[in-house]
């Protein structure tokens, strides 16, 4: 028998996340809920989460400083579905370069977060597990590079540091945990946009160019990332953990 899914839903308004435990409930997931970040850090420390809904207007720390942390913290890896009252691109950007991976508008229907939610668990397992990284190896070395994961730095070999936007470390977070495999558009613009992939049908090319910039690998050569024809892209070069003070 498969384990059933677990759903920490965070929100200040009861009304609201009693509602959503109800019905993820009924449609045979296990539903937690907490008020609040501290709250929501307390679950994280005692119970095996799936999934987190999340606020985006809560007192205190709101719901994109909290997926931040999240994203930094050694349970970057549970996917992150946003409730926002605001419908303004801007702010589901932003959502999504803190490292959601989905959002949902205020009002929404409970039948609409129930398919994100699914969705976004279909989609977080259709790759394999990402690198466990810790405080002691908080470094991903590849080729002549190496990615900082915690100041979400790309260093060359003279330790020179190269600026990355959010969506730039969010696709080579994506290509290091998963090295040596193609993965096609659909997913890469899944992981790295979420809702609003489907918008941008050419986002992912001009996305992966612009990451080989920065990693000065040459289109035609293509030593790092190598388009496979018909299929998507691949991350060639060998992946490693190193010490955080190398």
């Amino acid at each position: 028998m498969d384990p059933i899914d677990h759903i920490l839903v965070v929100d200040d308004d009861r009304e609201i996340r009693e509602m959503v435990a109800k019905h993820l409930a009924k449609n045979g997931l296990r539903a937690s809920v907490a008020n609040n970040g501290r709250e929501m850090k307390a679950m994280l420390e005692t119970n095996s989460i799936d999934l987190i809904v999340l606020d985006v207007m809560m007192p205190g720390d709101d719901g994109l400083v909290l997926c931040r942390q999240l994203r930094e913290s050694k349970h970057r890896s549970i996917p992150v579905v946003m409730l926002t009252a605001r419908d303004e691109e801007t702010d589901r950007i932003v959502g999504l370069e803190m490292g959601a991976d989905d959002y949902v508008t205020k009002p929404f229907s409970a039948r609409e977060l129930l398919a994100r939610i699914k969705a976004v668990l279909r989609r977080t397992r259709m790759l394999p597990p990402n690198l466990q990284i810790t405080e002691a190896s908080r470094l991903i070395a590849f080729g002549n590079w190496r990615l900082d994961t915690t100041s979400r730095h790309l260093l060359d070999k003279n330790d020179t540091v190269v600026a990355l936007s959010g969506a730039e470390f969010r696709l080579l977070r994506v290509f290091l945990d998963h090295p040596q495999r193609v993965l096609s558009r659909d997913q890469l613009l899944n992981l790295t946009q979420g809702r609003d992939a489907e918008h941008f049908d050419r986002s992912i090319d001009l996305l992966v160019s612009r990451l080989r910039q920065r990693l000065a690998d040459d289109a035609r050569e293509q030593s790092y990332i190598k388009t496979v024809r018909s299929e998507g892209y691949v991350f060639c070069m060998p992946v490693t953990l190193v010490g955080g003070d190398s």
